[in-house]
């Protein structure tokens, strides 16, 4: 559409007025539209800049990293103490791996028991992998089950496994 005003540019500002309530409508090109002083319009409403932070701060939002199944950033993380899902370990593992280490002083979990069934987080890149009990930790918490589950016939035949297995290394 060309401008309304000189008939020459292309029109490039829109203006829609209410005059004597009616609507009224102006096409104007860059020109027309700084001489009848509609260029600063954006600016002087404060407009201009508020825009440009808003593409700022997409373009920020662009550039942070976040689990791609729960959203959740680093910075959340950080501030809340809280891991948003399993994802996220692996998303953030550089950084999440010294604040466990700061924090437990490893960054090996062992869970309760001591090699039973827990976790270890690697140095190297790769997954999370469950820590292999050896016969006599599985004995051990064989017996302690069976123990407490009052079970004392299966508690015997442990014990004496648990000692057999002791003795022979």
């Amino acid at each position: 559409m060309l401008c309304e005003s000189c008939g020459k540019k292309v029109a490039t500002t829109y203006l829609k007025m209410v005059v004597g309530g009616r609507l009224k409508e102006y096409h104007l090109c860059a020109d027309c539209a700084r001489e009848k002083g509609y260029e600063d319009f954006l600016e002087s409403w404060g407009l201009g800049s508020l825009l440009t932070g808003l593409i700022g701060k997409q373009e920020r939002a662009r550039d942070t990293l976040c689990c791609e199944k729960c959203g959740s950033t680093f910075e959340e993380i950080s501030k809340t103490g809280k891991v948003g899902c399993a994802n996220c370990y692996s998303v953030f593992r550089e950084k999440l791996l010294p604040v466990i280490q700061r924090i437990h002083g490893t960054a090996k979990h062992v869970g309760k028991t001591p090699g039973g069934s827990a976790l270890r987080v690697t140095e190297q890149p790769g997954p999370i992998v469950a820590v292999k009990s050896s016969p006599l930790e599985e004995k051990k918490r064989l017996l302690k089950e069976a123990v407490e589950a009052q079970n004392f016939e299966r508690a015997a035949v442990l014990r004496d496994e648990i000692k057999e297995l002791e003795e022979n290394g």
